[in-house]
């Protein structure tokens, strides 16, 4: 029996609760169901079973109608006219004594959520609908204030304090992410309000930025004001084992803190060739896209402690001030997601910086072993650590994998970059060089590049690259048009100059 399915048959013994529900959704999904998701946002979190009778017994959901029952519920929490803010959640189909279960996480919410425009809180096993009960409503958004730090309101600074210029960065993120997403209409501050950036303190009834709001969007010099002791120490400790050989002390907004904390890593960490399929990832940007964003958003503000990211010989460790949910090294057979600062979070998967709860750190332990030779360790306490395993330069990976899972090699492109005059030319370079000659398209950027196919790493640097008007669109109009090619701007031509 796995770990998982032992998980299955505790909660149903345990029965229902403060954290637990079950809901039998024989052919559909259940109309209170989403109730219950909005009282375990607002509450302390807790897992809906769907398939399983009030008393425990295991009904089953109908085979034939899991996948219509999951996508249901998938986007109906995402539909702002059911549940506000709308939520990530995981769903998974689970198979119990020969009967299909849906087994839905709930993770506590920074936010105060609404379903169909009431506000529900959990009591005992039950789901309370507390929009009338002016007191119970005051403590409820209180009691998030409080418990998480990134809520906090400063009147004092406004939509005009913070930088437009970053706002309008990842307003054009989500622009070339999603079609018509909502916030390429919206103006900065209903932008921030959207995004629960800008609230009002639910005591003072003054409105303000967040903390939030400030850590992504503000100058540098007011993020200090604020989070005075905010800074991730980025150390390279190789030879100099006293001090270090090479540093950045990063103190600036967590949008360019993300970037400048992966040139780091890609600066001093090798990316040995590794083949998924026909296709090339790269395994380093891969755990450390994660690593990064886990850095960033599951950090708490609130603390003195500083952020710190040490390369040292055959491993990487990193440390975070953390509210922790339990002490130990993670298992990821048993470990449920909860989120340190849902808001940022969010925002960073709105913008492309972050996976959804849970699957990042699945893909880091997934790819961790391929790439350092052994598991990552994830460490929870006051301070949240990791250590992951990284291959030196020169070195094949301890273990090597064949054509359907994957090849590691140590062949001319994996060669790294251990000396900046032999640094080889980046995708993002070559991608400025070829578009010299005149429009290109994706699949012939592929070509030019010496890709089979148009890979994950070319649409993530175009997207960057249009987010920062490096390029743009020959039909602007039609950005998905299959005749689309793209094609340098002058800021694209300045900056490969300047290099």
């Amino acid at each position: 029996m796995t770990v998982r399915i032992q998980q299955i048959h505790n909660l149903i013994r345990q029965g229902e609760g403060l954290t637990v529900e079950f809901k039998t959704c024989r052919n559909q999904l259940n109309r209170n169901v989403y109730e219950t998701v909005c009282a375990f946002l607002n509450r302390h979190g807790g897992t809906i079973l769907l398939g399983i009778q009030d008393d425990g017994t295991i009904q089953g959901i109908d085979p034939d109608m899991v996948t219509q029952i999951k996508k249901d519920f998938v986007t109906a929490i995402n539909n702002p006219l059911k549940l506000t803010p709308p939520t990530y959640l995981s769903v998974d189909v689970v198979e119990l004594d020969e009967k299909f279960l849906l087994r839905i996480y709930v993770p506590e919410s920074s936010q105060v959520h609404r379903c169909n425009g009431r506000i529900y809180d959990r009591n005992e096993d039950g789901d309370l609908d507390i929009t009338d009960q002016t007191t119970q409503v005051a403590h409820l958004y209180q009691r998030k204030q409080a418990t998480f730090s990134e809520n906090k309101v400063y009147p004092w600074i406004q939509v005009t304090d913070l930088r437009p210029e970053l706002i309008e960065k990842c307003r054009r993120y989500v622009r070339i992410n999603k079609d018509n997403h909502p916030w390429s209409d919206m103006d900065d501050l209903q932008l921030l309000k959207s995004a629960q950036l800008y609230q009002e303190d639910p005591v003072t009834k003054e409105s303000g930025v967040t903390l939030a709001g400030v850590m992504l969007f503000a100058p540098d010099l007011l993020i200090l004001k604020v989070c005075p002791v905010h800074r991730t120490d980025l150390i390279l400790r190789k030879v100099n084992l006293d001090r270090y050989d090479d540093r950045d002390l990063v103190r600036t907004n967590l949008i360019e803190s993300y970037d400048r904390i992966l040139a780091f890593v890609q600066k001093h960490l090798p990316d040995p060739f590794y083949l998924e399929g026909i296709e090339r990832r790269s395994l380093r940007d891969s755990i450390f896209r994660e690593v990064t964003s886990n850095i960033l958003i599951h950090r708490e503000y609130a603390s003195g402690v500083p952020a710190r990211l040490i390369i040292e010989y055959g491993q990487v460790t990193t440390w975070n001030a953390n509210r922790p949910h339990g002490f130990g090294l993670l298992n990821p057979e048993t470990f449920a997601p909860y989120p340190k600062n849902p808001v940022i979070g969010a925002f960073f998967r709105e913008i492309d910086r972050a996976d959804e709860l849970g699957s990042g750190m699945r893909k880091m332990m997934m790819y961790g072993k391929k790439y350092g030779g052994k598991d990552p360790q994830l460490i929870e306490g006051d301070l949240f650590r990791m250590i992951i395993s990284v291959p030196e330069f020169g070195e094949n990976p301890s273990n090597s994998f064949g054509r359907e899972s994957g090849a590691l090699s140590s062949g001319p492109e994996s060669r790294p970059e251990s000396r900046p005059e032999s640094r080889p030319e980046s995708i993002f370079e070559r991608i400025i060089k070829e578009l010299l000659a005149g429009s290109r398209s994706k699949s012939e950027l592929a070509a030019a590049l010496g890709h089979k196919s148009v890979s994950g790493k070319l649409n993530e640097r175009v997207r960057e690259m249009l987010a920062d008007e490096l390029i743009e669109y020959t039909i602007p109009d039609k950005p998905k048009s299959r005749l689309q090619k793209y094609r340098l701007t002058q800021k694209g031509r300045n900056l490969l100059e300047t290099r």
